[in-house]
Order: C-alpha cells, then structure tokens, then sequence
C-alpha cells in the first residue's frame, strides 16, 4: 500500500511540475512575462491535481509533505524569471549604440592624420551627416533614459546648479552613460574639425591636435592654440 500510494503521488507530482515547467518555458521562450489568464489556468490546474493527493508514505516511511500552497509557490517562483530579463533590451541597446557611435567617428579622424590635405578628407570632413545621425542616437537614448528625477538630480542644489553626488547618480544609468559618450562624441568631433579646418586656412600642423582631440578634447584644442601662436611668430620672424 505505501509503495502504491507513493507512485500515485509521484505521477501527480510529475504532471504537475509539467505545468508548471510548461508554462514557465512558454513564457521565457516568448520573452513576456505570464499573463493573468496563464497564471489562473496554471492555478487552477495545480490544485485540481494538489486535491487528488491523499495523505501517505514514503519509502522511509515519512509523511510526504505535498501541499496546494507549496506547489502554488512553485507557480509564483515561476513568475520571477521574466523580471530579470526586462532590463537586457535596454542594457544592449546602450551598449550597441555605444560601440556603434565610437566605431563611426573613428575614419574622420583617421583622414584628418593620414592625408589632411587629400580632398576627399576635406569632402568628408566638410559633411554634415555624422553630426545629425549621432545628434538623432543621442536625442533617442536621452528620451530612452530621461525619468521624472532627472531635472532634480541635474539642479539639486537650493541655487539650482548641479552637485557631483547628484550627477554620478544620474550616470549610474547605462542609458544615460551611453547618451552622455554620444554626446561627448558629437563635441570632440565638431572640435576637431574646426582645428582640422583652421589649420588648412592657416597652414598650420594639425595632426597632433586632432589626435589628442580624439582622446583628450580640450587638451587636444589648447595644443591647438599653442601650436598656433608659435607658428604665426615664426612666420613674422622670417618675414
């Protein structure tokens, strides 16, 4: 009889975590999280099969403990597993933005070095597509990442300028990091090229300012000043 009984209950425990698995399994292969009806179908049908569980014994001859709450937490568990997933599109979204943003910039630099006074460096250099397709990634991953306590966090001070606390919280974000390297992106880049641009007008060497305007913006633009200034006073010293 307790080997009967245990096999009875074994079949039922069998079929029920089934539908259990089945219904976690739908719900993580469609990346949705259950709907209401799945979760009261699955309810439903875990008691319906708990109510034909009767007491009995084990091999060891302990008293099973097989309830209708226990497998009802087994179909709350269930639920979990499609939270942790929702935040994957967004942190992949930043991430490919981020690569893709920093990858685009990379052959405008690289003309303004290797042939700056090469004319299709300064036909594409002259162009003004790099800056609206970053400016629309930009403008779409700030609308992605702006939430209700971004103007506070921005302006949280009682005079309304920004604290350093408040803005590495802001930037806890992969979104809003990503949409603060495309921003950097778009000004390193338009920087570069009015040195690029200045240095054709002028003759004078850019190489090294655009290189360091790459990595270092403001670095990169001062050299730029520096570089100016010598080269005007040793044109006037030939003269």
């Amino acid at each position: 009889m307790a080997f009967s009984s245990c096999l009875s209950q074994s079949r039922v425990l069998f079929k029920v975590n089934c539908v259990v698995g089945l219904s976690s399994r739908v719900c993580r292969g469609n990346g949705t999280s259950p709907s209401p009806n799945t979760g009261h179908f699955t309810r439903r049908a875990v008691e319906k099969m708990g109510a034909k569980l009767k007491p009995g014994l084990s091999f060891t001859g302990t008293p099973l403990s097989i309830t209708k709450e226990n497998l009802g937490l087994a179909v709350d568990r269930s639920k979990s597993y499609p939270v942790s997933a929702s935040c994957l599109p967004s942190s992949q979204l930043a991430a490919s933005v981020f690569t893709i943003g920093t990858i685009a910039v990379l052959p405008f630099y690289t003309l303004m070095v290797a042939a700056p006074k090469s004319e299709l460096t300064k036909k594409f250099i002259g162009s003004s597509i790099p800056y609206i397709l970053l400016g629309l990634a930009y403008g779409y991953l700030l609308y992605l990442s702006w939430t209700p306590d971004t103007i506070k966090l921005m302006f949280s001070s009682k005079y309304w300028l920004p604290e350093l606390s408040a803005i590495a919280k802001l930037f806890s974000s992969e979104m809003t990091l990503a949409s603060a390297w495309v921003h950097l992106l778009v000004i390193d880049l338009f920087a570069a090229r009015q040195v690029f641009q200045e240095g054709l007008q002028d003759n004078i060497e850019t190489r090294h300012s655009v290189s360091l305007c790459l990595l270092f913006c403001p670095i990169g633009v001062l050299v730029h000043f520096i570089t100016k200034a010598l080269t005007k006073n040793v044109k006037q010293q030939i003269h």
